[in-house]
C-alpha cells in the first residue's frame, strides 16, 4: 500500500483528499503545520506528498523546498493545491520543487486519477534516460 502525507491545516480540506485516498487504497498521514510536515516527510519517507500553499507556519513553497533540500525528499512526487490561486502561481509552485498543481476545490472522484497522472510524468522525467 502507497503511503501518502497530507500537509493540510484545514480538518474539512483533509478530510476530502483523506476520503478520495483512502478510497483508492492509499494510506494517509497527517500533518497540520509545514514544520510538522517537513519532519514527517523526512522521516516516514512517504511514496507522495500533498502540500497546501497556505499553511500556519511557512507555506508551502518554504515546505517543498526544505523536503527537497533532505535527501529522502529529493525523488518524493510533491501535490500542491491551493484555494487562492493567482496568476503565476503554477509556474511558481513548479519553480519551488512541485511536481504538480491543483486548485481547490478538489473533486474527490477524480483528484486521485489526477495526482496519479502527475506522478506518472514525473517519474518518468526523472527515470534514467527521462528529460531532466
Amino acid at each position: 500500500m502507497k503511503k501518502v502525507l497530507v500537509i493540510e491545516d484545514n480538518r474539512d480540506n483533509f478530510g476530502l483528499i483523506r476520503f478520495a485516498l483512502e478510497r483508492a487504497g492509499y494510506q494517509v498521514e497527517a500533518a497540520e503545520t509545514g514544520s510538522d510536515g517537513v519532519s514527517r516527510a523526512l522521516q516516514s519517507h512517504p511514496d507522495l506528498i500533498i502540500v497546501d500553499i497556505n499553511l500556519p507556519d511557512f507555506d508551502g513553497y518554504e515546505v517543498t523546498r526544505r523536503i527537497r533540500e533532505g535527501a529522502p525528499g529529493r525523488d518524493v512526487p510533491i501535490v500542491a493545491i491551493t484555494s487562492h490561486a493567482m496568476l503565476g502561481d503554477r509556474e511558481k509552485t513548479l519553480a519551488a520543487g512541485c511536481t504538480a498543481y491543483f486548485e481547490k476545490p478538489i473533486d474527490p472522484i477524480t483528484i486521485v486519477e489526477d495526482m496519479e497522472r502527475a506522478i506518472a510524468s514525473f517519474r518518468a522525467a526523472h527515470a534514467p534516460g527521462g528529460r531532466p
